[in-house]
């Protein structure tokens, strides 16, 4: 970690990986995440754990493919945290986050109904991590359905069975937004004050290379160098509105990458980047970006 974290949030971390051996089943410690995330600034994953740690609810916002997941699930594998995730569409209903009624049968055999509890009211119940991912991506009326979740309540009454749920000290909630896209809806005021927000930027320069030789299967450091310049021109052309967002994902350069090994690397740029993007303009753009360095 680039910024080094104070001393009791540190004791904190290095407390809970001395127990928690022990105390997860196998079920729950593969919901676990990977401590793979590459930070583009020294602070950002140090603000990040502190305000966890801290009790707060965390808002990653930044844009497509600049590590939000992998940040979440970097934070989840730090705290030793298993970590359920909702995936938020316009689809999204009360069911999808807190659970639903089913009919089961009992060791005798008679029918019962039984509740069967979604991400939210397992993560709250167990004391793990909630990461809710496109969070702006959900209806407006369905999220009201957890402001007491994320409030000084921590509670939640569950419609489908008249319990009241009140969270375990260790829950955490985490959430990614991805601004300006097509069917998100701006987050209202009540819900962006409970968060605390941390951007979160592409990789660029020396981090992105080193991302790219750790992660791709292209061996040419010459091609990778090539690429982090290519990633800077098109954040380039992004800043100045002639690329969308999604223009600059690192997923995306990955792929491209990758695709090097094989292929030449304009085909590649084209197959993995370019492509990707609706209008015929903004694909020439990434193109002739590609053939000035390639």
């Amino acid at each position: 970690m680039g910024e080094q974290l104070p001393v009791d949030i540190q004791a904190h971390l290095n407390q809970i990986h001395q127990h928690r051996q022990t105390e997860l089943n196998p079920e729950d410690r593969k919901l676990i995440g990977t401590a793979e995330f590459a930070a583009p600034s020294e602070d950002l994953l140090s603000d990040t754990i502190i305000a966890l740690f801290l009790g707060k609810n965390v808002l990653l916002k930044g844009p497509t493919g600049s590590g939000k997941t992998k940040l979440a699930e970097h934070v989840s594998a730090l705290f030793d945290q298993p970590m359920h995730v909702v995936n938020c569409s316009t689809d999204l209903d009360a069911e999808a986050l807190l659970g639903f009624k089913t009919l089961t049968h009992n060791a005798q055999g008679s029918a019962q109904i039984e509740f069967i509890p979604g991400p939210i009211m397992k993560a709250m119940t167990k004391g793990h991590f909630l990461y809710i991912d496109e969070i702006n991506m959900a209806k407006p009326e369905t999220l009201p359905l957890i402001n007491g979740v994320l409030d000084h309540r921590r509670s939640i009454t569950n419609p489908f069975t008249g319990e009241v749920i009140t969270a375990h000290p260790n829950f955490r909630v985490v959430a990614a937004i991805n601004e300006g896209y097509m069917g998100t809806v701006p987050l209202n005021e009540a819900l962006k004050n409970r968060f605390v927000t941390i951007e979160v930027p592409y990789l660029q320069g020396e981090m992105l290379y080193l991302l790219l030789h750790r992660k791709s299967i292209l061996r040419n450091e010459s091609l990778l160098r090539t690429f982090v310049q290519l990633s800077a021109d098109l954040l380039a052309l992004i800043e100045m509105g002639q690329l969308p967002d999604e223009a600059g994902s690192i997923r995306a350069l990955l792929d491209a990458c990758d695709l090097t090994t094989y292929i030449p690397p304009l085909r590649a740029v084209k197959r993995a980047i370019a492509d990707k993007l609706e209008d015929e303009r903004e694909r020439a753009a990434v193109i002739n970006a590609a053939e000035t360095l390639f």
